[in-house]
């Protein structure tokens, strides 16, 4: 097969590339039993079915000023390119019939005030553009200009209600504070009352705050800061606060699910006798709820040991896929499959695999299943 003109030339450096109680349910056993990976791979379905919940892009004038101010890696990765005519080449190759597309990091963050504001703008209009010349093949997750409550707020409310897209998109941190802070609960307010379905992607962290290692940060670092906005949002009582925001956190959670159990047990020490009498007490079972209660997408883990640690802490109609594309360009099968995410058919059978790759996608954005089903 002929590989579509969207494959950029290979560089000669490639990148490198329902349980609540504490016990796993017979489920999620049969999951973990399944990802052993002695097992035969089981077939995908066929035919262009998938609806991508974890895919970018890059609108011309965006990647512009990316480039222009000295972003020419995102988390490590060179700034790739992008249109409509090359994800649309990509979603034919791979089986993917709709993606939500979303600003990668740093979002708009780059700029502040009125060039946050307008580019913030831009992009939305850009994406409710694709919404109405492809109705069938694109959603979109709206980009505010964080760190800018208000203005955010106010990009929310018009992006949500006016351009009608299928929700936001909101990084683990800006300028270093985490997702959980008060100073976002304004925000959460208002998406909170329009049942805002919320992807949460990660962010660069300060060259100064973290070590210095020769690594990328998508490699590892992305996976951390996911981690650390999940806990920080259960710490302060966001996520119970406003239940009818429906939070999706990439690339599987991060390090969560490995870490639940410890993130759990924190009314056991004494971080819970000197919790705040002001934020809501942690216990055991409440965390292990609010963990199973996330959203968690299979970019960059389709694998079977990240599939069973996403089980072995929620259910499998919690789970969406999620390509990473274009920044995953690179790690996806080079020849011989055009199937994205191949390591999913170490745990999950054809049935199950259109359950996560199709019909739990489309359960969270209705907008965008009326279109796809029109």
């Amino acid at each position: 097969m002929t590989r579509p003109r969207f494959r950029r030339k290979m560089s000669r450096r490639r990148a490198l590339g329902g349980a609540v109680a504490g016990t796993l349910g017979a489920a999620a056993t049969a999951a973990i039993a399944h990802a052993n990976p002695a097992r035969a791979r089981q077939p995908a379905p066929s035919g262009t079915y998938r609806i991508d919940l974890h895919a970018h892009f890059l609108p011309p004038d965006y990647r512009a000023a990316l480039l222009d101010h000295g972003h020419v890696t995102i988390g490590g990765y060179p700034t790739p390119d992008w249109s409509p005519e090359q994800a649309l080449a990509f979603m034919d190759y791979y089986g993917i019939q709709a993606q939500a597309l979303s600003v990668s990091d740093p979002g708009v963050s780059f700029l502040r005030g009125n060039e946050a504001n307008d580019l913030a703008r831009y992009c939305n209009t850009y994406a409710a553009g694709l919404l109405r010349t492809h109705p069938k093949r694109f959603g979109a997750f709206a980009v505010l200009p964080m760190p800018d409550i208000q203005a955010s707020i106010a990009e929310a409310v018009y992006a949500l209600d006016e351009l009608r897209l299928d929700g936001v998109v909101l990084l683990s941190a800006y300028d270093g504070v985490y997702l959980g802070d008060p100073r976002f609960e304004p925000l959460l307010i208002a998406l909170n009352q329009r049942n805002a379905y919320v992807f949460v992607h990660p962010a660069a962290i300060p060259a100064d705050a973290k070590p210095k290692l020769p690594l990328p940060d998508f490699l590892e670092e992305f996976t951390f800061d996911t981690t650390r906005a999940a806990t920080l949002m259960m710490a302060t009582g966001m996520t119970q606060r406003y239940p009818n925001i429906r939070f999706q956190l990439a690339h599987a959670g991060g390090t969560l699910p490995f870490l639940s159990h410890r993130v759990s047990v924190a009314s056991q020490t004494v971080i819970g006798e000197l919790w705040p009498a002001d934020l809501p007490r942690p216990s055991i079972l409440d965390t292990q709820r609010q963990i199973a209660n996330f959203y968690y997408d299979t970019a960059l883990s389709g694998s079977a040991a990240a599939m069973a640690g996403v089980l072995a802490v929620s259910s499998r109609d919690h789970i969406v896929f999620g390509s990473d594309w274009p920044f995953s360009a690179l790690t996806l099968p080079q020849s011989g499959s055009s199937d994205p995410a191949r390591g999913l058919s170490d745990v999950f059978d054809a049935d199950q695999r259109m359950e996560v790759e199709r019909i739990n996608p489309l359960r969270q954005l209705p907008r965008l299943a009326a279109a796809v089903d029109a």
